[in-house]
């Protein structure tokens, strides 16, 4: 796959993606400190990690992944990290990015649980969640913006984006029954564009 070419005028950046595939520790490192750093919204920071730090993916790859991801029963950060791990290392990358992953935050949450069972009726306790939820939302806009980025221009994507949105969001559809009627209608539209 070439290199991503940035055609500004005055300079000239290659972006080198797939260097050189992760080792297995790389992907448990990686996954560890995303976990331990990526409390309560790590998509946006995996995507960051994964694209922009690491360059194991490119956008478009990272987008086409998660789409899979999210997808299949289960966590898409979850998956998303069995899937690059396999990707990359096959069995042995799968499970280290995975345990790279849930080793940090599993400790943390049995701690906060402790925690938070002694102190739960706590105003500032109360206060403090509401200001962590709000923050993670911001971040997964945030990330939900970055990988509209590479659709630009393609205005067939742009509008099953926004079906899915509008049935999910605002018709409160299951989105489960919505992927399974727009994935095998965007893949016949993206098909029949393609002749």
């Amino acid at each position: 796959m070439p290199a991503p070419v940035n055609n500004n005028a005055s300079t000239e950046q290659v972006i080198d993606y797939h260097a050189s595939a992760p080792s297995c520790r790389d992907l448990f490192m990686g996954f560890f400190i995303l976990g331990l750093t990526g409390f309560g919204g790590v998509l946006p920071m995996a995507r960051r990690m994964i694209v922009e730090k690491k360059r194991w993916l490119d956008g478009n790859e990272f987008t086409e992944l998660l789409g899979l991801c999210q997808f299949l029963p289960g966590g898409n950060i979850i998956n998303l990290s069995v899937a690059l791990g396999n990707e990359f290392r096959g069995l042995r990358g799968a499970l280290a990015a995975i345990l790279g992953l849930i080793c940090a935050p599993t400790a943390i949450v049995v701690g906060l649980g402790l925690v938070y069972a002694r102190y739960q009726n706590d105003p500032v306790v109360e206060h403090l969640f509401a200001g962590l939820a709000a923050g993670a939302a911001g971040l997964l806009l945030s990330t939900g913006i970055k990988m509209l980025l590479p659709l630009k221009g393609k205005w067939l994507s742009l509008a099953i984006v926004a079906v899915g949105i509008l049935a999910i969001a605002g018709l409160r559809l299951p989105m489960l029954l919505v992927m399974l009627v727009l994935a095998p209608v965007s893949i016949l539209l993206y098909w029949r564009s393609q002749k």
